[in-house]
């Protein structure tokens, strides 16, 4: 999403007053900027052991008390470690909606191409997709507004996908571009009941410590519907051998695939469209998490 004019300044004197408003035992801690923090939410860390997340825009706000709410339920279910909300601030100071303090976690982004054992990554993401896949659903956060419709069926992104491939064209291969998503969206949808998924499993929403899964981060996408939309991490993070290796261990039939092959060409497009023009690190990484998706 783009920034507008409407949106408020987010900066460390905002964060103290807030936090002197509503948790004063908490604002004498230091407070150190994460850069870059993601495109939904400004995030700080704040003293040794917590971070406080604020939605950037309209578009992130019901993230939080989603988080709050949800993420306490579901993080006993699953094998590595999430976020932990401890505190669900109110809007206020000018800024005008919620916001959260956290546990902090500790660890690394996986760099692309720099993981130490890409085939024991793809088995630990695959067990934790597994385990958030088979926790009982809440069908009240079907796919919605809540988190921008994903795990909706992929012919509600096909406009805008087939939009952004003719924008492309000369970048891309767009011929090879349009028969990938040609074949996501003639495979069938999705017939089971509907699952939890994360819904932006990518790099940026990792940790590893000492080259290990440590952790999960950003709910934001949190809701329940096709599961293929968590396998983005496919393309986004494992080379192709350890791709076949994450498909393996999640065993996925081959239209979940072929849908999730196609969710995650149609996200690199509309990320690539939206930010590679002034964000090179956004440039690198979609560019890659595209061709990925067009290897197979």
């Amino acid at each position: 999403m783009s920034l507008t004019s409407e949106n408020p300044v987010i900066d460390a004197a905002l964060v103290q007053r807030l936090l002197a408003a509503q948790m004063p035992e908490l604002s004498a801690l230091p407070l150190t900027l994460l850069d870059p923090a993601g495109s939904d939410n400004v995030i700080f860390r704040l003293g040794d052991d917590l971070s406080v997340r604020l939605p950037r825009g309209d578009w992130a706000t019901g993230q939080p008390r989603k988080e709050f709410l949800w993420l306490p339920r579901l993080a006993p279910l699953l094998p590595v470690p999430v976020p932990t909300t401890v505190a669900l601030g109110e809007p206020g100071e000018g800024y005008p909606w919620h916001w959260c303090v956290s546990r902090w976690l500790d660890g690394e982004t996986p760099a692309i191409g720099g993981l130490a054992d890409p085939d024991n990554t793809a088995v630990e993401l695959a067990e934790f997709v597994k385990a958030l896949h088979r926790a009982p659903a809440d069908e009240s956060l079907v796919p919605g507004p809540h988190n921008n419709f994903i795990g909706a069926p992929l012919a509600r992104r096909d406009p805008g996908t087939r939009r952004t491939i003719a924008a492309v064209a000369g970048v891309f291969d767009t011929g090879a571009l349009t028969a990938v998503w040609d074949a996501a969206v003639a495979a069938p949808e999705w017939s089971g009941p509907p699952v939890w998924v994360h819904g932006d499993l990518h790099p940026g929403n990792l940790l590893t410590v000492d080259g290990r899964l440590s952790a999960v981060l950003d709910f934001g996408g949190l809701g329940v519907g096709d599961p293929a939309c968590d396998l983005l991490i496919a393309w986004t993070l494992l080379p192709a051998p350890s791709r076949e290796v994450f498909r393996a261990v999640l065993d996925v039939d081959d239209d979940t695939w072929t849908r999730g092959r196609g969710y995650a060409l149609s996200t690199g497009l509309n990320a690539y469209s939206h930010y590679a023009a002034t964000n090179p690190r956004v440039a690198r990484a979609t560019t890659h998490q595209i061709t990925e998706a067009l290897a197979g």
